[in-house]
């Protein structure tokens, strides 16, 4: 790939100066209060998509916010690679807890990062690797070494559950018509270390409601007499494991997956320091699973977390109420072959048969999706590890992760294509935490990386 590295080092600015552009509108899709900035970042992609040398270009409505489709077909009996990522962002709470403005980006150089990372939210999840693709796509265009066809879709509502983006897949399959999608919305070992995600855990994510009497109650004149809805739902929470961290909820485990002692071997050669990650996170010790390690634990394990949890009084000073209600927003992380409508069946079977008489059990599902697994031995991801050969020196591990990215099953289910994820992010990157960076080496390689793989995998669909 003749020149990138020149290329690279001669726009190297600008390319960090757009990003930023784009990082300081809050696109913050949970909120709709930041409607016009979801919005107005819809029209930047467009415009930086125009401006790489898409040839078409539209923004194209949903019930909610808008998809951005391009493309570029230099001949259509040559491979089409479908580039996937989202415009929008988490909400940056708490806000107190940054170190500067999420919506300021600010390049500080820290250990991990000494070329310096932009902090803002969004950088890494999943503007600034979804930008990589864009300037990717500005290179191959500008210097004529564009292999095949491209096409992007870019979404503004990944961070809500992607509500509207299968309904657009279906109705849009020959516009998106591909021989492999392109993603990347994960990370990797480290900057010494590649590696490429070859499975995402699925998902559900539900929201539970206890409600007792029918108001609140002062805790001295009924404490003790009536059930306590917010005693009660931790009471039930804490039930949902066993003294080894093992889910209680029946049906859970029957068609989890399970790795044999070869592929847990191969998984344990990837470079793992358990102090560093207790160091990095402040902690004393790691907690979950029993029998499994914390590499295996939060990837090929499913799991139940809390997300949040309210009721009663959190204002400042002294309240003494028995509270009508409590909640609780609930995840569930599931491995292959989990299916996330059954999980979702089963937990709210469940968590409502163990609420005890005198409270009243709501639970509503949110969203959620499948998990996924990238075979090793297909030409996508070959073309992959070759790219990352090329740009690192090094062949790239595969790693599963712990994350979920639902519509990666729905792909492959509508338009019958494996999907390859190459990401270039950090998992020190705090994404959906204060504080989210991703660094500028990271974001550079990144387009470094991108065209090597058009180029190989367009050399070995030959």
């Amino acid at each position: 790939m003749n020149s990138i590295q020149s290329y690279i080092t001669e726009h190297k600015d600008r390319f960090i100066n757009e990003l930023i552009v784009l990082l300081k509108i809050p696109s913050i899709s949970a909120d709709s209060a930041y409607k016009n900035d979801v919005l107005k970042t819809a029209e930047a992609i467009k415009v930086s998509l125009e401006h790489a040398g898409c040839d078409a270009v539209e923004i194209c409505k949903t019930d909610g916010y808008p998809i951005i489709y391009g493309e570029k077909i230099i001949d259509p009996s040559l491979p089409t690679v479908l580039v996937y990522g989202h415009y929008d962002v988490q909400p940056p709470d708490p806000l107190e807890l940054w170190t500067s403005p999420p919506f300021e980006p600010v390049i500080k150089k820290t250990e991990r990062h000494p070329e310096g990372a932009i902090y803002a939210r969004g950088s890494c999840d999943d503007k600034g690797q979804m930008y990589m693709h864009v300037k990717a796509l500005e290179f191959m265009t500008s210097t004529n070494q564009l292999p095949c066809n491209v096409k992007f879709m870019v979404e503004g509502e990944e961070e809500v559950g992607s509500p509207n983006l299968a309904i657009f897949v279906k109705n849009n399959q020959e516009k998106l018509k591909n021989d492999v999608i392109l993603i990347s919305d994960t990370g990797m070992i480290s900057n010494d270390i590649p590696s490429i995600t070859t499975g995402l855990r699925g998902l559900s994510y539900v929201e539970v409601e206890v409600t007792g009497p029918n108001r609140d109650l002062h805790s001295g004149l009924y404490g003790g007499a009536v059930a306590n809805p917010i005693n009660v739902l931790t009471k039930m929470i804490a039930s949902l494991h066993d003294e080894n961290n093992h889910i209680t909820i029946p049906g859970f485990y029957d068609k989890v997956e399970v790795l044999s002692k070869e592929e847990r071997a191969e998984m344990a050669k990837a470079p793992f320091s358990l102090e560093d990650y207790k160091d990095a996170l402040d902690i004393d010790a790691v907690y979950g699973e029993a029998g499994y390690t914390t590499n295996e634990r939060n990837s090929i394990r499913p799991t139940v977390d809390v997300n949040g949890i309210w009721g009663g009084y959190i204002g400042e000073g002294a309240k003494t109420v028995i509270a009508s209600k409590a909640y609780a927003k609930i995840s569930m992380r599931l491995v292959p072959n989990q299916d996330w409508e059954e999980i979702t069946v089963l937990f709210k079977t469940h968590f409502e048969s163990i609420a005890p008489k005198g409270v009243t059990i709501k639970v509503t599902p949110h969203h959620g999706g499948q998990g996924y697994v990238t075979p090793i031995d297909s030409i996508g991801y070959q073309a992959a590890s070759k790219a990352y050969q090329n740009t690192f020196g090094k062949t790239p591990i595969p790693q599963r992760s712990g994350g979920s990215i639902p519509i990666v099953s729905l792909f492959e289910k509508e338009l019958q294509s494996k999907t390859i994820l190459m990401g270039f992010g950090l998992d020190s990157d705090a994404i959906h935490s204060p504080n989210e960076h991703f660094g500028i080496f990271n974001f550079l390689k990144g387009i470094e990386t991108i065209p090597y793989f058009y180029k190989y995998f367009t050399e070995l669909s030959k």
